[in-house]
């Protein structure tokens, strides 16, 4: 197996166990902010273990991808909380928008006509998603899962800045910043097993062991390319959330969905089909 073919399957396994993130936060009975703190502190030891033999440069794109990182989680939890698991996730997963539209700029990668088409498309399918009728903490939730998107292509761009450095160090510095601004939230929190089970769960697969697999990958793999690798986590994530709480989102967001879906897979697909004839 090849590096990059290597660095595709583990992208590709991270957004797996990122997957598990809708249905373990549903389960957890706890404060998002605390869920956010909690599942970090526990994700921040793994992944010091397994790159404790790298030192930290404290770089300017380390710093900002790890408030990027923290934002991105953060939000990301809260709008899993407040909408439902698939408004959060494929609303979150409007990243590569942003990454095709910064990425010329902060990292010299071109952007290429597809990817402008591919923006126009998941663009109208976004719409779609506050066409349901939500509450206002839905609403919010939705507002907050677009944000989550911003913060996710930020991070994205900042470690593939990385690609020659120490990547994780912006996940383990981001998922301690998370801890700290957790800890104001952990005064009503009930340490049952459900909980306790379920932020482990958390911490060591669903956040921790899958960005060991993505800190090694991004080095290896473009920005815009990673974010639609992983796009299999917003296909399995309500998967997930439906067989265990029977929640699906509303007829226009599942619209929405499949159309974000369906123009992110597609130029991918393209984007393959061509640098195989490439290298034919």
């Amino acid at each position: 197996m090849t590096q990059k073919r290597k660095a595709v399957f583990c992208m590709a396994l991270a957004a797996i166990l990122w997957s598990a993130g809708g249905v373990l936060i549903k389960w957890i009975d706890w404060h998002p902010m605390s869920i956010a703190g909690g599942r970090s502190i526990i994700a921040a030891l793994v992944i010091w273990l397994a790159f404790r033999k790298e030192k930290l440069s404290l770089s300017k794109p380390q710093l900002a991808g790890a408030m990027a990182y923290c934002s991105c989680v953060t939000l990301f939890v809260i709008a899993t909380k407040l909408t439902t698991a698939a408004n959060a996730i494929l609303l979150q997963y409007t990243a590569p928008i942003y990454v095709a539209l910064l990425s010329g700029w902060l990292l010299g990668e071109r952007v290429g006509r597809r990817d402008w088409y591919t923006i126009f498309i998941v663009c109208c399918g976004m719409i779609f998603f506050f066409l349901d009728k939500v509450t206002p903490g839905g609403m919010l939730g939705n507002i907050c899962a677009i944000a989550s998107g911003v913060c996710f292509a930020l991070f994205t761009l900042f470690m593939r800045m990385q690609k020659d450095g120490s990547p994780y160090g912006s996940v383990l510095l981001g998922n301690l910043l998370t801890f700290i601004l957790s800890l104001f939230f952990w005064s009503d929190n009930i340490m049952n097993a459900t909980n306790v089970i379920g932020i482990s769960l958390l911490g060591v697969f669903q956040l921790g062991f899958s960005y060991v697999l993505y800190s090694y990958a991004i080095r290896h793999v473009e920005a815009l390319e990673a974010t639609l690798i992983t796009s299999i986590e917003p296909i399995l994530n309500p998967i997930w959330v439906f067989l265990l709480f029977s929640e699906h989102p509303g007829l226009y967001a599942m619209i929405g969905g499949i159309i974000v879906l369906a123009a992110i897979t597609i130029r991918y697909c393209f984007d393959t089909i061509s640098h195989s004839e490439y290298q034919a």
